[in-house]
């Protein structure tokens, strides 16, 4: 059966498979190839939010200036999203198993690499590296379990693999800020040398390769120059928009050329015999409604997180390592909740589960809007808390609605693609947020200046007042009286507040949207093939 006669009949019931045999001692064995991708996957998801934690100390060890730092986390994250679908693709046709191995052994040298350099481009060179090798193991990562688990229990793989990521994303500020205050900024990247040797070993012991009968046998090279292009330029727009502006018309020119390359590209796959992602998989309502609310949940959560750590250390004044604790109700409950949403998910199918988590998330975000300067840890607790609720199920059940409902010769490029959502919707969620913040301040500083009586600022003057309230930092002068540096603080928090509030009122609107998104999704109809692939 090709893959287009698979993805036409991704509408109607499977034929049952039969059950396949359990796997014979360590190479194989479903629960053991989870424990081994999930040490791997940990490394990529811990280091997108650990070494944010590491960047002041970077800057000043090697005299970076603001914007070079920036690039240290810009390169990974651009990196990774650009790679991800063609790194899926590469899995499909090679081989999950050899490419995640070959993803693990690059991950942990480019990260000892990064921690013997002494200069910044080499620095973010290496990063780049990171996020390439990272967009090898990720999707993989997926493509192993969906091949290795039976269908009944590959929502409980994916709800284990969820919180995997969930805890270790949330997890990063704590780890990066007790190895930078107590190691060295060099520790964060170190670190991943022996837990990638451990991967390795692992993988080489325990993964047995799958491959589809089908799998594709050729490379679409335009297609992958086209998507390669098109998602540079989406994400490069992202990063630069706040520098830029989003009237610039250099934003618009990226943006204009990446949908340009995407036009290109939807009518190339359509002439060509083997396809980078076949059009026709988007046929399946319920895979593209998975996609689209993966998006949806990174823009409100990513989005929403990023001003958080903001309020907790330049509002609150609390330290990277107790910010990062007060995140724990967070990261606790995805770590609870990923599991049980795989076994609700198994028993009910998605749409319940993950509309209730939307439902979940927009209330949380609502919440957080509610915030105010001298919230207490109770009530953050419980917004946080909530969150993590809501987002659990989401992470698990849109994984498996696109994983699932992707003929089992695409499984990768449908873990790519679940992978490429979440990093354009966590990016899209910092840029479009970072904007909404960034106007209210823009409006509402001057006049809250001025209440206070506080002394008149010339134009410049308020456009760097307004840069550092962007992120709760009170821009008081070097010798101000104590008197005024208070006031200036009270200003300047409260200003930070009225953004954060109506950038997580956004947020609740997203989250609002994708509640109806998730009534789209469905079980994923091709998971039953999963485990009854051959062995290779």
């Amino acid at each position: 059966m090709t893959s287009q006669t698979t993805v036409d009949t991704a509408d109607k019931a499977p034929e049952p498979l039969p059950v396949p045999a359990p796997a014979k001692g360590l190479r194989g064995h479903p629960w053991l190839t989870l424990f081994a991708v999930a040490i791997g996957v940990m490394m990529v998801a811990l280091d997108g939010t650990i070494v944010a934690i590491a960047n002041p100390a970077i800057q000043k060890d090697l005299g970076a200036t603001f914007a070079e730092v920036q690039w240290i986390t810009n390169g990974y994250f651009l990196a990774l999203a650009v790679a991800l679908i063609t790194a899926g693709k590469l899995g499909d046709r090679f081989g999950h198993r050899q490419t995640f191995l070959i993803g693990v052994i690059g991950f942990a040298a480019a990260s000892g690499a990064i921690g013997l350099s002494d200069t910044i481009p080499l620095v973010v060179a290496f990063r780049v590296l990171q996020g390439l090798f990272g967009a090898l193991l990720m999707p993989a990562a997926l493509g192993l379990l969906r091949a290795t688990f039976p269908a009944e229990k590959l929502n409980m793989a994916i709800g284990i693999w969820g919180m995997v990521i969930g805890a270790s994303t949330a997890g990063g500020p704590i780890l990066g800020g007790l190895l930078v205050q107590h190691v060295s900024w060099q520790s964060v990247f170190f670190i991943n040398v022996p837990v990638g040797i451990i991967a390795l070993v692992l993988g080489l012991v325990i993964l047995r390769d799958h491959r589809a009968e089908n799998a594709p046998k050729s490379f679409d090279v335009l297609g992958i120059a086209l998507l390669s292009a098109a998602m540079f330029c989406l994400v490069w727009a992202l990063i630069k928009a706040p520098e830029w502006g989003w009237g610039s018309g250099m934003t618009w020119t990226f943006i204009g050329v990446s949908v340009l390359c995407f036009a290109s590209f939807a009518v190339w796959e359509t002439k060509v015999k083997e396809p980078l992602i076949p059009l026709g998989l988007f046929r399946s309502v319920a895979l593209s409604a998975g996609v689209v609310l993966m998006v949806l949940m990174a823009i409100a959560f990513m989005g929403g997180l990023f001003f958080v750590t903001f309020y907790l250390q330049n509002v609150h004044g609390m330290s990277p390592v107790d910010s990062g604790l007060h995140l724990l109700p967070l990261t606790g409950m995805m770590i609870v909740g990923s599991p049980l949403a795989g076994a609700m998910i198994t028993k009910v199918g998605p749409r319940i589960p993950l509309a209730g988590g939307m439902l979940c998330t927009a209330v949380a975000m609502y919440g957080m809007s509610t915030l105010e300067t001298d919230t207490g840890s109770g009530l953050m607790s419980i917004w946080f808390a909530l969150l993590g609720l809501g987002l659990a199920p989401v992470m698990v059940g849109a994984t498996e609605v696109i994983v699932g409902n992707a003929p089992m010769e695409l499984s990768g490029v449908a873990g790519g693609l679940q992978q490429a959502a979440m990093q354009i919707g966590g990016s899209l969620g910092t840029a479009v947020l970072g904007a909404v913040m960034a106007s209210k301040v823009d409006s509402d500083l001057p006049g809250n200046w001025a209440d206070a009586k506080l002394p008149p600022l010339s134009e410049a003057q308020l456009d760097k007042a307004a840069e550092a309230v962007q992120v709760g930092v009170a821009p008081v002068p070097p010798k101000a009286p104590p008197s005024v540096a208070e006031q200036i603080t009270s200003v300047a928090h409260d200003t930070f507040m009225s953004g954060m509030g109506l950038a997580c009122l956004v947020a609740t609107g997203v989250a609002a949207v994708a509640v109806f998104v998730a009534f789209l999704t469905k079980r994923g109809v091709n998971a039953e093939a999963g485990a009854g692939v051959g062995h290779i």
